[in-house]
């Protein structure tokens, strides 16, 4: 049937949930047997996130092929279940540096180079690039809000392609936020009407209103949105805030998002196959116990940091039906051993996230000290590996003063190192170990009964490794190296087989989580987890 083109855009506000928009509108039409490939623009001009600050960009999600990604991507993968790669996430600074060095090569052929047609014509390959495979529907979402000056080049160009595509194979979808005045009990229309009028005066026609609301939309007010805004009344869909972003695939099925969207397109409307989304909720909804779990990272300041961590901890809980209650842990609080145990005293499991630098090392390793002495489920995830190396060198296997490189150049047992291919890199966009890389699973240890499976496949983002010089001392003091790559150089996997459940790993296996595929190392944590307090409640109960 050829691809059909969805288009997202945003208006009144930035962080509305465009992606989440998205991402459900993908899960309706996979739910319908389509095939659906989701790409996002960013307007900003670094090249990918890789090198910003996760306090101001929050996760950076890696894609199989290792390519460095707005966190909006991890949402597409996890709602529609699908691989997705370097097609799929577009920056202006990628579109302006390709752009640049065609005309340094003389692609242009000495014309003068301009944001249209040259910038413009970018990034429409970009979007065919991504429909290559010829998927039912692209679904493409623009960042930031219309009228914004960075993304201005983005909404020409799908304007553009409207007319190379075909108006029957394009639909535009503007999300929207009305806004609810508590002092006059009224939502406000207004905004998302300004809104759709600086995207009509740019040459898009919403053919999709989705509305953000706290409160159902009224049908007078919906009226009202149709007519200022030139969009059918039917056209206005609610989105109403709920307490799961797993809700909301749901939510627009009821407002009939993708039935329309088949209709314009003239395609069947099939029954969705929502059984097991359904179940997810049942068991999200109605938890039958509840699970204290800490996350302790360097940026917990702001949730979106460790996303996937976060939504790949609710997956496993939902898997028996366990409600996580998080607990957010600045690890440079955790100051001494007798903090970290007063800030865990009543924590049921542990997490230690990625990150880079120095900050809250030493909090960190306090933290797994106490998760190792006190036998308290840990998962670490990349630098949480590092760090439960760095503290097991130093209390278990006795080597005094170790450290990794990356905190101390000049620290005289680097049991934490820079990977040998690293050495020679002088920049930092996009120059890490990155993607996915194959791992080989050591027989009888908790990683192989987690994944059932002598080899796996995990997504890396990282420089630092394991120093092989102390490996073996390290293995003589009782630390298991569970994982390894291929060759056997490099330690993927760690575990200390005397607790319940201490496991660390190189790679970030948050990446690969999916609501209804929860992934084994969050299983294998949660379970552990559960299987505690449900001991623990035991025993209070026949002591009372």
């Amino acid at each position: 049937m050829g691809t059909k083109y969805v288009f997202v855009t945003g208006g009144v506000v930035s962080s509305l949930g465009k992606g989440i928009v998205a991402a459900s509108l993908g899960k309706l039409l996979t739910a319908r047997g389509y095939t659906v490939t989701i790409q996002k623009f960013d307007p900003y001009i670094n090249v990918d996130p890789g090198t910003m600050s996760p306090f101001q960009h929050g996760e950076v999600f890696v894609t199989d092929d290792g390519t460095e990604t707005d966190l909006d991507l991890g949402h597409y993968e996890r709602f529609t279940d699908t691989v997705l790669g370097k097609n799929n996430n577009v920056t202006s600074g990628s579109v302006y540096l390709n752009v640049i060095n065609k005309e340094r090569r003389g692609d242009y052929l000495g014309a003068t180079v301009q944001t249209i047609p040259h910038v413009t014509n970018e990034i429409k390959s970009r979007i065919r690039a991504a429909a290559k495979s010829n998927p039912d529907f692209l679904i493409c979402e623009i960042g930031g809000t219309v009228g914004d000056i960075e993304g201005l080049p983005f909404v020409e160009a799908i304007r553009q392609f409207r007319f190379e595509a075909g108006v029957e194979n394009t639909v535009f979808i503007h999300v929207t936020l009305l806004p609810y005045l508590n002092t006059t009990g009224e939502l406000k229309t207004k905004p998302s009407q300004h809104s759709v009028n600086t995207l009509r005066s740019i040459g898009i026609q919403p053919d999709i209103l989705v509305c953000r609301t706290q409160i159902p939309i009224p049908e007078t007010e919906k009226s009202k949105l149709a007519l200022f805004t030139n969009v059918a009344p039917k056209s206005v869909i609610e989105c109403k805030d709920l307490s799961s972003i797993y809700e909301v695939p749901i939510a627009l099925e009821e407002q009939n998002l993708a039935s329309q969207i088949l209709e314009r397109f003239g395609l069947e409307n099939r029954t969705p196959d929502l059984t097991h989304w359904k179940e997810l909720l049942h068991k999200i909804n109605n938890p039958t116990h509840t699970l204290k779990i800490a996350l302790v990272g360097k940026y917990t300041q702001l949730s979106d940091a460790y996303i996937s961590v976060v939504e790949s901890l609710k997956h496993a809980g939902a898997a028996i039906q366990a409600k996580i209650e998080l607990h957010w842990l600045a690890s440079e609080e955790c100051t001494s051993e007798e903090k970290a145990a007063e800030m865990l005293k009543d924590i049921d499991g542990i997490v230690v996230p990625g990150g880079f630098g120095m900050r809250g090392i030493e909090g960190k390793v306090n933290v797994i000290k106490y998760a190792r002495e006190n036998n308290i489920p840990y998962l670490g995830l990349c630098l949480g590996m590092q760090c439960a190396v760095i503290e097991f060198a130093r209390h278990v296997a006795g080597i005094e003063n170790a450290n990794s490189t990356e905190f101390n150049e000049n620290t005289p047992n680097p049991v934490i190192a820079l990977m040998s291919e690293q050495e020679n890199i002088d920049g930092y966009g996009g120059t890490m170990r990155l993607g996915a890389y194959e791992c080989h699973l050591k027989p009888g240890t908790k990683a192989y009964q987690a994944y059932k499976t002598d080899i796996i496949s995990e997504r890396h983002r990282h420089r630092y490794e394991v120093n092989n010089k102390y490996r073996q001392q390290l293995a003589d003091a009782g630390l298991v190296f569970s994982g390894l790559s291929p060759d056997e150089k490099l330690v993927e996997m760690i575990e200390i087989p005397q607790n319940d459940w201490f496991v660390a790993c190189q790679f970030h296996p948050e990446f690969k989580s999916r609501p209804e595929r929860p992934h084994p190392l969050f299983v294998g944590l949660i379970n552990a987890v559960s299987k505690q307090v449900k001991e623990k409640n035991k025993q209070t109960v026949s002591v009372g």
